[in-house]
Parts: C-alpha cells; structure tokens; sequence
C-alpha cells in the first residue's frame, strides 16, 4: 500500500534525519574526511543513492539544518514586521535564547559538532558560506522591511554588525562552556554590544527610526534581563 501524502512526507522526513544522525555521529567519531558517503549509507541501513536522493553533498550531512536556519530567520522577521528590522531581529534572538532553541543551544553535544567542524577545511568552509547566506537573507529582509532595495548599503552593514556580533557570541559561549561556565551569560553581553554597536552604525535611518523603534534603554536590556534558559540535550 501506498501511504497517504502526509504520511509519505512525514516518512520522508524521518528517514533523512535518521541518514544525518548516522553521519553526524561517525564523522564526530572519526573525522569528516575518514567517513565515506558509502559508510554513511551502510551504517543508516539506506543505499548510496538513496543518501544522494536527500543530501547533495556530505557537508549538506553534517549542516542538514542549513535551510531551517534560513527559513526560520525569515519567518522570524515576517512575524514582527510592524517593528523596525533592528528591534525585529533583538526579539527574534532573545526569544530563541530563551526557549533553547536548537540552534543557539549550547551544551555538549554542541560543543563535540563544532569541534568536529573546527578540524575539517572543508567544514569551516561550509559553515562560513552559511553565515555569508543568512547575511545575505537578513540584509534583504531589513532592506524589504524599511521600503529600501535590497542591495541597501545600510541595510548590508547592519545585517554584517549582527550577524558576527552572533557568531562572536556564539563561539565565547562554546568557550566558556569548555571551562564549566555559562554560556549564556557569557554570550548575551556580546548580542547587546553588537545591537548597541548597530544602533550607533545605523542612527538616522528607517533601520532604527527613533519613531518607530524601542527606545535604546529597552533594546538593550531586552537581552540583559531575559530569564535563562535550562540546557537541553542536542
């Protein structure tokens, strides 16, 4: 029997993550440039080609959360389109940290992927083409939200000063937490300097229109005093 289209999705969906657990943990375990695509396929029970039929490349396996990624900033800054695209993109973040999303989550398991990234070339590669994606997505979405176009100067240094002020953070939160520490608390300081950072850079532009925006007291402290989070696994 043929399963209904909403179950065929669902099927399809748990047997691609199933592919990349496989491949995330082999390649933690081993290294990405020791791990064939072949191996890949044996250890997830699945054939060669039905890996090819779900991930392009064996990056596309180890970064399978890319496309979330993206699609999450853009629904994000959708959802809070009536503030303005520096305001938008704070809410979006503290609310992220908040509830633990996966993507901004770190623990362990995160700690042991990026490490794994950090010894593979062709991984670190891969994930500077992202953040070089997701700039790009964010500087059009301020530029479309403020009614400039899309290749808005301004619009491009905001999305630049944001998106490394949240690698930046990112990767001291992964650093603190190698050394027993918080890493939350050690990345919030660093999102609200680069907000702050951001505010300054675009003064004077419908990125941060006094009259439309929160006033500076309450985008810097929106991060400042948000609740932590409890840790979860990966």
């Amino acid at each position: 029997m043929i399963p209904p289209p909403g179950r065929r999705e669902q099927r399809k969906a748990e047997t691609r993550q199933a592919i990349s657990d496989v491949a995330t943990r082999l390649i933690i375990e081993r290294g990405f440039e020791a791990v064939s695509m072949s191996e890949i396929a044996d250890a997830a029970g699945v054939s060669r080609k039905t890996v090819f039929n779900y991930f392009a490349s064996k990056e596309q396996l180890v970064f399978d959360r890319d496309e979330e990624a993206r699609q999450l900033l853009r629904e994000g800054m959708a959802a809070r389109a009536s503030m303005t695209p520096l305001v938008a993109f704070q809410t979006l973040v503290r609310e992220l940290l908040d509830t633990g999303h996966p993507l901004l989550r770190i623990n362990a398991g995160a700690a042991s992927f990026w490490k794994t990234v950090a010894q593979s070339a062709v991984l670190v590669a891969h994930a500077r083409q992202l953040q070089a994606l997701l700039t790009d997505d964010l500087a059009q979405l301020m530029a479309e939200s403020a009614g400039r176009p899309v290749e808005d100067a301004d619009a491009r240094l905001g999305a630049s000063m944001l998106m490394a002020s949240m690698v930046t953070a990112y990767e001291q939160g992964l650093r603190v937490l190698s050394c027993g520490g918080d890493p939350r608390q050690a990345m919030v300081p660093l999102i609200v300097r680069g907000a702050t950072g951001t505010l300054v850079a675009l003064a004077g532009t419908p990125y941060t229109d006094p009259a439309q925006r929160l006033p500076s007291a309450l985008l810097i402290g929106a991060l400042d005093e948000a609740p932590a989070t409890t840790a979860r696994g990966p």
